[in-house]
């Protein structure tokens, strides 16, 4: 597979290369690989715990009764101020 390279990402791999902390651009771009595919995983891992949880509050909405704006605000405020008289 041969590949072309925009100027700025060979200026990139070439700055990353003078830094000496890489050998060549093979090992520069098996790491940059590397991330991707951990970035890409994470991702997913992401996406599915948000699914999960968005699964739990529909699931929990169904079993729950509505309850209007005014109560929910109060429940709200009541309880910031449960925690502040707890903490004086």
């Amino acid at each position: 597979m041969s590949i072309i390279l925009t100027p700025e990402q060979e200026r990139f791999i070439q700055a990353k290369l003078q830094t000496g902390k890489y050998r060549n651009a093979q090992e520069l771009l098996e790491i940059a690989f590397r991330l991707l595919d951990e970035y890409e995983h994470a991702d997913t891992e992401w996406i599915n715990s948000v699914r999960t949880k968005i699964d739990a509050a529909i699931t929990t909405n169904e079993q729950t009764p509505p309850i209007d704006g005014k109560t929910f605000v109060n429940q709200i405020l009541e309880h910031f101020q449960q925690v502040r008289e707890a903490q004086e």
